[in-house]
């Protein structure tokens, strides 16, 4: 089968304007205002941030994962991956462009299962980009795992009253409403029993227990929450899509994500290997250039021809996503992005950082961030394990045992077939 992943002229001239953006006017946000990209705008940040958003809606660019009657361009994933793998070289460029997790996803399942009243509520101030929401699921004993979730939301007359706690809830601090994720019926399966409300993150009962941060950032000065919800009491019209459909909705939000993340990683890898390579030409040591050093020459060689098969890879992942418009047709190659995206960006970013030395390891070099990310990725949107499990499980269905004690390739019986096949010509 034939397949493609070249865009129109048009299409390149915008990606080229979007490289340019992001380096010039939006990286200077990363380095002046590195810890604010998910902080309320404020007198500092409001104007710059508020032209640079204006520029990229002039550009016709702003949330582009959108349908255009959200005021998205309805790019298909290929397009969207090619852009993610710009923005995925600075903190602030998915906020710029309205692109930033999990408000993407949040957005698009507003706008896909939400009713009229709820998207003029919740998905058009999202989409102005002047709020933040937060995606409540995980928990704290469950993990990610739905069929341990304890977090009940029951029925009190035309109301649902939501009791239990959840963790790592992002930007849950500034958010301005929480999709929470609960079990409406625990008879039956997880993936029939549990249901999504939308729910102003001021309601009283949501007490957030504290703020976790990142292994690099300060005590209680991170954005995901561990939160309790205490008798939270919300309106019928809460609900998001019908009861007991959470389940597919999660999976629906996840599925365009998850080649998203791994577009963006593919950027920080690039940005990684550029570094990796000026840094081989820069420095020298026991006579001779870094670069003429043969293992450092197989590094850079490891780190190109790695980088280069996952961009493909996912690349090909968002095309098939595209072509057939189905994601569980694609759900191998999703997951397989997903487990692959920690183990690139780990070992390319940890090849580079190694090369610059002391100075690799201190704060005076972007590699900390990269480096967490790597760890941060093999648990986002599932585990790396739970992944791996659903491809060699989708991989054994185009497979059958062998029909005897031996294994199909077994060479004693193919020679005695190949005889057999002789004889008869």
């Amino acid at each position: 089968m034939a397949w493609d992943f070249s865009t129109e002229p048009e299409f390149e001239k915008k990606l080229e304007w979007i490289r340019w953006f992001r380096a010039e006017r939006v990286d200077p946000l990363d380095l002046v205002y590195p810890d604010r990209a998910f902080h309320p705008l404020d007198e500092e940040t409001g104007p710059v941030v508020r032209a640079l958003k204006q520029q990229v809606r002039d550009q016709g660019l702003w949330a582009p994962h959108l349908g255009p009657e959200l005021g998205g361009r309805g790019f298909g994933q290929l397009k969207l991956a090619l852009i993610n793998e710009i923005l995925g070289e600075s903190s602030w460029a998915p906020v710029i462009f309205g692109t930033a997790a999990p408000d993407t996803g949040n957005a698009e399942i507003i706008a896909r299962y939400g009713t009229e009243e709820q998207k003029e509520r919740y998905l058009k101030p999202l989409l102005e980009g002047e709020c933040f929401s937060c995606f409540s699921m995980t928990e704290p004993q469950a993990g990610a795992d739905p069929k341990m979730f304890t977090t009940r939301a029951v029925r009190d007359g035309d109301n649902w009253v939501i009791t239990g706690r959840k963790f790592f809830s992002s930007n849950a601090r500034t958010s301005k409403f929480v999709i929470v994720m609960a079990v409406t019926d625990p008879d039956v399966s997880a993936y029939r029993g549990m249901s999504m409300f939308l729910v102003p993150s001021d309601t009283p009962g949501i007490r957030m227990e504290r703020h976790l941060g990142l292994m690099s950032e300060a005590p209680d000065e991170g954005m995901h929450a561990l939160i309790e919800y205490d008798g939270v009491r919300v309106p019928g019209d809460a609900l998001l899509g019908g009861e007991g459909q959470a389940f597919a909705i999660a999976q629906t939000r996840l599925g365009g994500g998850r080649v998203h993340h791994a577009m963006r990683v593919v950027g920080q890898c690039q940005k990684a290997l550029d570094m990796m390579a000026e840094r081989a030409l820069s420095r020298e040591t026991q006579g001779s250039r870094l670069a003429d050093k043969q293992l450092v020459q197989a590094d850079l060689a490891d780190s190109y021809a790695q980088l280069q098969q996952f961009r493909l890879f996912v690349l090909h992942t968002a095309w098939q996503i595209d072509r057939y418009q189905d994601y569980k047709r694609v759900r191998k190659d999703i997951s397989a992005i997903k487990f692959l995206t920690p183990k690139v960006l780990h070992d390319i970013v940890y090849r580079s950082m190694h090369l610059h030395g002391a100075l690799g390891v201190s704060n005076e070099m972007p590699f900390a961030d990269m480096w967490t990310g790597a760890a941060v990725m093999a648990v986002v949107d599932g585990p790396s394990e739970i992944h791996k499990v659903t491809v060699a499980k989708d991989l054994l269905r185009g497979y059958e045992a062998a029909s005897g004690p031996w294994p199909s390739q077994h060479l004693p019986a193919r020679r005695e077939w190949a005889r057999k096949q002789l004889e008869n010509m």
